[in-house]
């Protein structure tokens, strides 16, 4: 059996920049200084998340767990939060670390200048994932968020107010530019920022790829991971026997039957251990 695994697979800047930003901290403190937090997973992988707790890191899920501490050093996950989670720990007199990915923060700042100077903006993304929601806190009043074209083309811009766009940074390029063209059509004043990770097309792209060249597909991430959903529809589309799994427990070697070629591709929160292994046991078993 020939094996092909995607050279983009794994961890990308901004997720590996995140936990090691917990790990170090970890180390420093080494059990003598205060408790660390996080707020939210600060990655969409459960098995990760996971090992930081046996480690003595805990989760903050909720605003009133938040709100509930007095001390404490907390880490801003890598998606990202909105503006005024930062005033309220600020307020509470924790210590914070901001290990939202570079790129995330930039789409920040973009909203937030381009609100105060008067645009209406549209985020194009899952409303329901911590990326946006983040990015929605630093747009000002005037916010939309559209994940798709229903959205799309029931939105309708603010007579004489610019429409800046931007986009999640794990979203389709091309469903991006489909959601772009038409909500271009409904007003002659739009900024479209394209804020796609270009990681996250290259991913997408090399991902595509192979599975139109082999027999199976195996898409390897968190079933919470937004880059790995999107990976999955697109290998699904080019084969339809696309597996996604979160680790090689999720997989069924007798699926595969006795196909010939497989391609193995990870979304940007998973470990190279759990790649690894999925490869090396594919490889054993045929």
């Amino acid at each position: 059996m020939k094996i092909v695994r995607a050279k983009t697979a794994g961890f990308c800047f901004g997720v590996k920049r995140a936990v090691e930003t917990v790990y170090n901290e970890l180390q420093e403190e080494a059990g003598s200084g205060p408790r660390i937090y996080t707020y939210g997973p600060i990655i969409h992988n459960d098995e990760v998340v996971k090992d930081m707790e046996k480690r003595g890191v805990k989760v903050l899920r909720t605003e009133a767990e938040l709100e509930s501490l007095t001390e404490g050093t907390v880490i801003i996950r890598s998606h990202g939060v909105p503006e005024y989670i930062y005033k309220k720990m600020e307020e509470q007199g924790l210590t914070v670390i901001d290990a939202t990915c570079p790129f995330v923060k930039k789409i920040h700042n973009i909203v937030q200048r381009e609100s105060r100077a008067g645009s209406y903006i549209v985020i194009i993304g899952n409303p329901e994932h911590p990326e946006v929601q983040g990015i929605r806190g630093w747009a000002g009043d005037h916010v939309t968020v559209v994940q798709n074209e229903k959205d799309a083309s029931d939105f309708v811009p603010n007579p004489g107010m610019k429409v800046c766009i931007v986009a999640q940074t794990t979203f389709n390029y091309n469903k991006f530019q489909d959601l772009v063209e038409i909500i271009s059509e409904k007003s002659y004043d739009v900024s479209v920022l394209n804020t796609i990770c270009s990681a996250t097309k290259e991913r997408q792209n090399e991902a595509g790829s192979i599975a139109e060249e082999v027999d199976a597909m195996i898409v390897i991430g968190d079933k919470h991971s937004s880059n790995t959903q999107k990976l999955f529809e697109i290998c699904q589309k080019a084969c339809k026997d696309t597996y996604y799994i979160q680790t090689l427990d999720d997989l069924d070697l007798n699926q595969l039957g006795s196909v010939e070629t497989v391609g193995i591709t990870a979304g940007a929160s998973t470990p190279n251990n759990i790649i690894e292994e999925v490869q090396n046991n594919v490889r054993i078993i045929f």
